[in-house]
């Protein structure tokens, strides 16, 4: 992890397209402003492993569909019999 210091207004560059710049200090939260083009999704970690998470479980088949699908294949097989 590269860790560096800025002040409010001042900013990093990321691969020359992306730049965060520091909006505000408050006490213990930091206001970041995030410029960005539209094709990169910028997500708040949570939220970006929530996504994740969602995505894993869709992916995911369900026991009892697997189990749906095995018996139409073996009522299928049969009836070819």
């Amino acid at each position: 992890m590269l860790v560096l210091s800025r002040k409010k207004g001042e900013s990093i560059v990321i691969q020359d397209h992306i730049e965060v710049t520091v909006l505000a200090v408050e006490g213990d939260t930091v206001r970041i402003g995030i410029t960005a083009p539209k094709h990169i999704d910028i997500f708040r970690q949570e939220i970006y492993a929530s996504i994740q998470e969602a995505n894993r479980e869709s992916a995911t088949p369900l026991a009892a569909n697997i189990e749906a699908f095995m018996e139409r294949l073996r009522k299928a097989d049969h009836k070819k019999d």
